[in-house]
């Protein structure tokens, strides 16, 4: 990927690129559509990524301790 503004990119470029990484050891989530305004309501359909980096079991546990640190 080339240096420069990230505008320039697409979603599926920028998660395309981090999932390749071999040092990427995480998930991707993000909006099934590309949002357009900073606010946006009603139901929403996500899309998650990762790499062979973490497994779908890691997975779960990162979502899950994601979800009870924004419920604290």
């Amino acid at each position: 990927m080339q240096e420069g503004g990230l505008a320039f990119y697409t979603t599926q470029e920028l998660v395309s690129e981090l999932l390749g990484r071999k040092t990427f050891l995480g998930l991707v989530l993000h909006s099934e559509k590309e949002l357009k305004q900073p606010d946006w309501s009603g139901e929403q359909v996500f899309q998650l990524h990762l790499n062979q980096n973490l497994n779908r079991e890691e997975a779960g546990r990162l979502l899950d301790t994601v979800a009870a640190y924004l419920d604290s």
